[in-house]
């Protein structure tokens, strides 16, 4: 799953682009040129949707870029725990469920959903897999 959010770029000040998400409000942040401002950006995004996960809130549906916004992706492994947490949401498997079904501990199940833990990617398509959310 790749999510890519739509950003606006404002420069505040000569040193100060501030950068903020639409979809994503509590997501706010800056950098002193472009390149900062971009990294900046794709970290802010990052956590935010981090915090979407741990909080057990929705994680908004990407919006179509404007003419005046840039594209930023979630990064690869945050995005695939954010398809992750949405899919067991959806599915109304429990965690413990969902171990089972893998073959592993349910402890092991929720360090996968644990979007600080360094989960393998191909850990959490073998659990969308069994979610029905992918092709096997």
């Amino acid at each position: 799953m790749q999510l890519v959010y739509a950003a606006k770029f404002a420069r505040t000040a000569p040193n100060e682009i501030v950068v903020s998400f639409r979809d994503i409000p509590e997501c706010l942040t800056s950098g002193v040129d472009d390149r900062d401002a971009f990294a900046e950006a794709t970290d802010a995004l990052e956590e935010a949707i981090a915090g979407r996960i741990d909080d057990r809130e929705s994680i908004p549906v990407p919006t179509a870029r404007r003419a005046d916004e840039r594209e930023i992706a979630v990064p690869r492994r945050m995005a695939a725990k954010a398809a992750l947490a949405l899919a067991l949401r959806r599915s109304g498997m429990t965690c413990n469920a969902l171990a089972r079904s893998l073959g592993i501990q349910e402890k092991a199940a929720r360090r996968m959903l644990n979007p600080r833990h360094d989960t393998a990617v191909e850990q959490i398509r073998d659990a969308l897999v069994v979610l029905g959310e992918l092709e096997p």
